[in-house]
């Protein structure tokens, strides 16, 4: 299958993102969780079809996280604008701030912390924080949310 399909996905993939790594990775990716999954798949259609549709996806998930990152850094960019001059007062807004979000991720559970400070101070990706804790998607993505909903809440007044 690998041998039959790999040339045809990756040129598809390539088609779309026009870049080499990525696409090499997306295809991997995408055998390498057929393999997975190969006693509970269940395809319908063209073993083809399949592959090819979950390429198309996986692209589709690439590029919106590449988006995401790229509004990140710009709204990174202008909270550095607004934070960072040499304003005395919102230097001292900025440590309280710090302070307080520090304060307050400290009482979140010892997972949901280091969940949190994997994402948001070592800018890992969910999928890189699940590999590195050995533990699924699906959880980083609700401990974050569980963090961040946490955060907003506790935070509320301050940031008002």
């Amino acid at each position: 299958m690998y041998q039959m399909y790999w040339s045809s996905l990756y040129g598809y993939a390539y088609n779309i993102l026009r870049n080499k790594v990525v696409c090499e990775e997306i295809v991997q990716e995408t055998f390498f969780s057929l393999w997975n999954k190969r006693g509970e798949l269940n395809i319908t259609h063209s073993l083809k079809a399949y592959l090819f549709t979950a390429i198309k996806f996986q692209t589709l998930n690439y590029i919106k996280s590449e988006k995401v990152k790229k509004d990140y850094a710009a709204s990174y960019t202008s909270f550095e604008k607004i934070f960072f001059d040499n304003s005395n007062e919102e230097n001292i807004y900025f440590s309280d701030l710090k302070t307080k979000v520090e304060n307050e991720v400290s009482k979140l559970p010892e997972k949901c912390q280091q969940i949190y400070r994997l994402s948001r101070d070592e800018h890992k990706s969910i999928k890189n924080i699940a590999d590195l804790l050995n533990i699924s998607h699906k959880t980083v993505e609700n401990q974050l949310t569980k963090a961040l909903k946490y955060l907003r809440s506790s935070l509320g007044d301050f940031l008002m």
